[in-house]
């Protein structure tokens, strides 16, 4: 069997925030960087960010926090998050919020993460790990960390091959990873957000959870799955204060990505902004990769009360990628 593992080429689906970076999806071999190593498929480790205001904790899921764009992705979405007490009218500060970073792996680099996170922002930061791509430890999680108020789901994995070659269990642990722990997570939040009268779910898909791009049929089916899932929860929390909403990604400009333009250069015969232009964000109109920033700053938005009256529905960052 012919399998393809890709990269960032796959656009998987970012969410971050601030002065950290990323993009989700699994590496491939020809582009791992040290520094930015992802975990592989066989991992089947996600990322996943939860952030809670008005006195729940902020719980961030990564794919491994001592490397790998999932770390810069948690990290990035609890830092900003944490930093916004001018937004909520000083809620955040006021209300003492406690931060819990999560991957699958419990290393002391993990911990290290945590403390320094605490360190800069003043807040209580703690570590729990769990496995996203098991039910039951994506609901522990939330009851580890005793709920939260903002729950922001950033799975993303990748495999690509036709789908007569496609491993069944790849499949499986995509759909486990990109849309089914979506549905833990949110299940388990729910009901203190109803509690509350207040709470705020942001699931971060990508331009494929609203296109499609060949070989890639689990991602795309997951991708497509949780925007279902998202709109399907604005209808059930409508008017108790919980709004559901969708974030589409296209191209994010990150250090893994930035790690493989010198790779595609070569293959392609042409230079820096050539390569950039023609092939990485052939599909984004706009010619430019999103930033972190960005992404970033629809997600703060989504959260405020900006945003009270915004659910439902999806906001694409691509560039135009989805208006073809």
């Amino acid at each position: 069997m012919n399998e393809r593992v890709s990269c960032c080429n796959s656009f998987g689906a970012p969410c971050s925030l601030r002065r950290v970076d990323s993009v989700l999806g699994a590496i491939c071999d020809a582009c791992a960087a040290p520094t930015a190593a992802y975990a592989r498929f066989t991992e089947a480790a996600p990322a996943r960010a939860y952030v809670a205001a008005k006195g729940a904790p902020i719980v961030v899921k990564a794919d491994g926090l001592a490397a790998g764009k999932g770390v810069i992705v948690a990290l990035t979405v609890a830092e900003a998050l944490a930093a916004v007490d001018d937004m909520f009218g000083g809620e955040f500060g006021a209300a003492g919020a406690e931060v819990v970073l999560n991957s699958f792996t419990d290393r002391p680099e993990d911990h290290d993460l945590a403390r320094d996170l605490a360190a800069r922002h003043g807040v209580t930061v703690r570590y729990i790990a769990a496995d996203m791509s098991k039910g039951a430890d994506c609901r522990a999680l939330i009851e580890k960390a005793g709920g939260c108020d903002i729950l922001v789901n950033n799975a993303g994995i990748q495999f690509v091959a036709p789908i007569e070659e496609f491993p069944v269990e790849k499949w499986d642990a995509i759909l486990a990873i990109n849309l089914t722990s979506a549905f833990h997570t949110t299940a388990v939040s729910l009901p203190g957000m109803r509690a509350k009268g207040w709470g705020r779910i942001v699931n971060i898909a990508s331009a494929h959870g609203l296109t499609a791009s060949p070989f890639k049929s689990a991602y795309v089916a997951a991708k497509h799955g949780l925007e279902g899932l998202s709109k399907t929860l604005a209808l059930e929390a409508g008017g108790r204060g919980v709004t559901s909403n969708t974030i589409c990604p296209g191209y994010v400009l990150t250090p893994m990505v930035e790690a493989q333009i010198p790779d595609q250069m070569k293959a392609h015969k042409m230079d820096r902004e050539t390569v950039i232009r023609e092939v990485m964000l052939l599909r984004q109109p706009s010619r430019q990769f999103a930033t972190a920033e960005q992404i970033g700053g629809t997600v703060v938005y989504l959260c405020s009360p900006a945003a009270d009256q915004v659910t439902g529905t999806t906001i694409s960052v691509d560039g135009g990628w989805t208006a073809q």
